[in-house]
């Protein structure tokens, strides 16, 4: 299981058989809709047979669905209204959509909000620019943490132990070997770049042609680390853009929506 900080548990409260349930509905990724047993024993590492009690269970209560005729599973409303319920309650969301489209419009880039889910980042919204064509992806994508500049502003502000393990594990489940060691060099600079700059960057890391830019700011209400970052085309946003514009702008709209680290 690679979705809670180990050091942290408390085994006495821990409750494993809820745990091995969310790693199932974990094992979607963005832009699929059907998964089968064989996809989350290999996505999970559990033995195939808790795998059909648990996917039973989470089909009675209405959080997947099964399709007879293809033999596989659907999220079902029940994570919906979950999502909904957390869109809802983060008004730090509500006051930050206004600012996020202003700023979408000012640099002609994507403007997105996220945080922290697993070993991913999860957009909780993105702000397309209405005066250039502009990548972003929707609400409810996740990126690495390797990859993505959200992820690497995440880890900017944990704790160095904390960071040292989490970017193990992410090396690990990377696949290791000399592609791994080079995203986790380039996470690492990052990271330094954060310390001397406020503002973390991912130049091709993610995609071939996406450049992309992200600050972390603790959310008032409840203490949570939430990331602002901006992306678009590297072949008309180039680094220059990102590090004297970009940054800049998303940093100066994290400090106004919460405590900067």
């Amino acid at each position: 299981m690679t979705t809670t900080d180990e050091q942290n548990i408390d085994e006495r409260k821990f409750v494993v058989a809820l745990a091995r349930g969310l790693e199932l509905l974990r094992a979607f990724r963005s832009g699929e809709t059907m998964l089968g047993n064989r996809d989350f024993v290999e996505r999970t590492g559990l033995p195939k047979a808790t795998v059909n009690r648990l996917a039973y269970t989470l089909t009675t209560l209405g959080y997947l669905r099964y399709d007879e005729m293809l033999g596989k599973y659907a999220l079902d409303a029940g994570v919906l209204s979950l999502g909904y319920a957390l869109l809802a309650g983060t008004t730090t969301l509500e006051l930050a959509r206004p600012h996020m489209q202003a700023l979408a419009r000012e640099i002609g880039a994507a403007v997105s909000l996220g945080c922290r889910d697993g070993l991913d980042m999860i957009y909780l919204e993105t702000i397309r620019s209405e005066t250039a064509l502009t990548l972003g992806l929707a609400p409810g994508s996740r990126l690495s943490m390797l990859t993505s500049s959200m992820g690497r502003a995440y880890l900017a502000v944990q704790p160095e132990d904390a960071r040292r393990a989490l970017i193990a594990e992410l090396r690990d489940v990377a696949g290791g070997g000399e592609a791994a060691d080079a995203l986790v060099d380039a996470t690492l600079r990052s990271v330094d770049e954060y310390a001397s700059g406020g503002c973390c960057y991912s130049f091709r890391d993610w995609h071939g042609d996406v450049n992309a830019a992200a600050v972390p700011f603790r959310e008032p209400r409840d203490g949570r680390w939430l990331i602002l970052s901006s992306s678009g085309p590297a072949s008309s946003m180039g680094e220059d853009v990102f590090r004297s514009v970009v940054g800049p702008r998303l940093r100066a709209l994290a400090q106004r929506l919460g405590q900067v680290g």
